[in-house]
């Protein structure tokens, strides 16, 4: 359930990226739209190949075998501006890299416009071979192809350096189905000079206790009026529900029949929030307005000097200003340690109407893209999170942190990091949510009773689930 404002600053998107094309290449010739969709063509390596050696016994006549054709697969995507052509970056890379198989990209306006065109792809069995996309559903109807077996084959591919809780999340029913290209997740950014003001080091906002007391000693206030905040959490459920999970909350029990969000965890989580906003008034919110304004609102007080700090998307470090500002994780609470904010995976998977020698080639392409060295790349270029543990360690990357070192926030964080809540009503449990954080966040109503509120509401769909 994270916020993905990275949609609006043309960084990211919201939810399941699923993207599609006008063509697909489900029989493995490589026809279809994607060349068009970009106005380039990747290189064919084909002409490279060298012929199989003759046989040694010159008087039997054998002719050279041909040289075998690569398997040419589209690469379905919804990625535009400086994420597009990062993106195209890599497929060259990849093209160029050997001469088994090209990825023809095929790109499309947005993800929603993609999961229809894949349904109909899916539909007449003329499908792409790789998408980014993910859709648990549909893994379980047999539209996906599960991959176990494709990634055992992998020779190099290790899966205990993927980021756990991103490769948990292509799980379905105990098999993999997805891969996690990159991640998302919120993380802190304060203003250095705020802190420094006040006294406060920043390595000591480990919990959410001492961020209120921190909040209360920067936030300046003149006439009964509030001038200078201490903190903005971000308009929304996500920010609390990541601090509730930091304190033991869960959504639903472990049976997945009982919803648990009035419990004590929650409550006073979520109490806390109200309390610095309405009583305290050392924090504040932004809501309402045209698509992501109130998001860059909250970003604005704190580059123009109006807060000191916010809580927001690692996609936004494309936006900030880090001679200003810094990064930290989200804290926990005292006691429980380390937070444990949602981590979400950008997921692509396998149609499982694509030919078997086309499946393999898209896992290859897959396993390339994943590198140490390609996902650090992607990670220095876009603010999203590499999704392997060991990209810490990239040569590239290590000299970007020293420069840059917000940049490794987000995968630290993804480190101890709760996956995101698959709602088994249909979004009714997360709807429920959002209606709750707007009656504490807007207008201030208690903790308790918007949550008890929700939680009758979400037991209903629940119940009517488990009839």
């Amino acid at each position: 359930m994270v916020t993905m404002k990275s949609t609006a600053a043309g960084l990211l998107l919201t939810s399941f990226l699923v993207l599609t094309a006008c063509g697909a290449a489900g029989s493995g010739n490589g026809n279809g739209s994607a060349a068009g969709s970009n106005g380039q063509e990747p290189a064919n390596n084909a002409a490279n190949a060298q012929p199989a050696n003759e046989s040694a016994d010159a008087s039997a006549g054998n002719a050279a075998e041909p040289a075998k054709e690569p398997v040419t697969i589209e690469f379905w995507y919804g990625l535009g501006g400086k994420l597009g052509e990062n993106m195209q970056k890599l497929i060259d890379k990849f093209n160029a890299s050997q001469q088994d198989v090209i990825v023809k990209p095929v790109v499309q306006a947005d993800y929603s416009e993609t999961e229809k065109k894949l349904q109909a792809a899916i539909a007449s069995g003329d499908v792409p071979a790789a998408v980014l996309s993910s859709n648990v559903d549909w893994a379980r109807k047999g539209y996906y192809a599960p991959i176990d077996d494709l990634l055992a084959a992998l020779p190099d591919f290790n899966k205990d350096d993927v980021v756990p809780t991103f490769l948990e999340q292509g799980q379905v029913d105990g098999k993999q189905y997805f891969l996690p290209m990159y991640g998302t997740t919120q993380v802190m950014y304060y203003r250095k000079d705020a802190l420094e003001k006040s006294g406060i080091k920043p390595e000591e906002l480990t919990t959410w206790e001492a961020l209120a007391k921190a909040a209360d000693k920067m936030a300046v206030k003149s006439g009964g009026k509030t001038t200078f905040y201490g903190w903005e959490p971000m308009w929304g459920a996500d920010n609390m529900i990541d601090a509730a999970y930091g304190k033991g909350g869960k959504i639903l029990s472990d049976d997945g029949k009982t919803v648990l969000i009035d419990s004590p965890e929650w409550i006073s989580t979520w109490d806390f929030f109200r309390k610095t906003i309405f009583d305290d008034k050392t924090m504040r919110i932004h809501s309402g307005g045209q698509g992501w304004e109130y998001w860059y609102q909250t970003i604005d007080d704190v580059m123009k000097g109006q807060a000191a700090g916010y809580t927001g998307s690692s996609g936004d470090q494309g936006d900030l200003d880090f001679t200003q500002l810094a990064a930290i994780e989200q804290p926990g609470w005292e006691g429980a340690g380390p937070g444990k904010p949602v981590a979400q995976a950008i997921l692509a998977g396998i149609p499982a109407k694509a030919s078997p020698e086309q499946q393999k080639a898209a896992l290859e392409w897959f396993a390339f893209f994943m590198s140490p060295e390609n996902t650090a790349f992607w990670s220095m270029n876009t603010g999203y999170i590499a999704v392997r543990q060991s990209a810490l360690d990239d040569p590239a990357f290590v000299e970007f942190s020293k420069a840059n070192p917000q940049s490794t926030i987000p995968l630290k964080q993804a480190a101890h990091a709760s996956k995101p809540f698959q709602d088994p009503t249909g979004g009714k449990i997360t709807d429920a949510l959002k209606v709750a954080a707007d009656k504490l966040q807007i207008s201030g109503e208690p903790a308790e009773k918007v949550l008890k509120e929700a939680k009758e509401t979400a037991q209903r769909e629940m119940d009517k689930l488990n009839k």
